[in-house]
């Protein structure tokens, strides 16, 4: 039986403090299967705490929230409709390639914004309404680094982003940017809920999504 000395030890125990998650990117196809969909539920949840603050949401949720306004659909519907839109012209007009995870992406997560809405809470003071709202941003950049890390393909709006910079060449930042700029725009236009959390979002999610990145080791992020 081979021991470990104690610089080994301490190695580990540094590796595991520096990225706890990182093993998960490690493991075979069914575990990461199952990690991919806790990751989901994870981002719904957040989701629907954001919006459920009632203090504004993110740029598409306010797309969502507003199409549903217009249609008789609930919030989860708009956001599938959306993802399939999304996902089709990236396929259709660019030849994105997507994975099985995109698919769930947009499937598991409009199912469950609606499916968690009775059991959420709803604040009424600002204290609180704040608290939750930090929170779901919080676990949304944990569920998204967490979704990223499982490897089942990307999102579909990083990958409709990924394939406007492969055919045009703009700028990442400046497709994400626009992007996110002109879903809130019209989100605004159909009565989404755009207030204070959509530009606390705005600011907080990028190093939410960051920090979360790290736990599983991406060290870069």
């Amino acid at each position: 039986m081979t021991t470990m000395t104690t610089g080994q030890v301490l190695a580990f125990w540094a590796m595991l403090h520096a990225a706890p998650l990182a093993f998960i990117t490690r493991l075979g196809a069914p575990a990461r299967f199952v990690h991919l969909l806790l990751s989901l539920a994870v981002c719904s949840f957040a989701i629907r705490l954001m919006i459920d603050a009632n203090i504004g949401a993110s740029p598409w949720d306010v797309f969502h929230i507003g199409l549903s306004r217009w249609l008789p659909i609930t919030v989860g519907q708009a956001s599938i409709v959306a993802g399939i839109a999304v996902v089709t012209v990236a396929w259709l007009g660019f030849r994105e390639k997507y994975g099985l995870g995109t698919i769930l992406n947009v499937l598991e997560i409009g199912l469950l914004i609606d499916v968690l809405a009775p059991f959420t809470p709803h604040p009424t003071h600002l204290p609180a309404q704040w608290g939750q709202f930090l929170l779901g941003v919080l676990l949304a950049g944990f569920g998204t680094a967490a979704y990223i890390s499982a490897g089942f393909g990307a999102g579909p709006r990083d990958g409709l982003m990924m394939a406007l910079h492969r055919q045009y060449g703009w700028p990442i930042a400046r497709i994400r940017t626009s992007l996110e700029v002109g879903i809130l725009l019209l989100g605004a236009l159909l009565g989404g809920p755009v207030g204070p959390g959509t530009l606390v979002f705005a600011l907080l999610m990028g190093p939410s999504v960051g920090a979360g990145l790290r736990l599983f080791g991406f060290r870069k992020q």
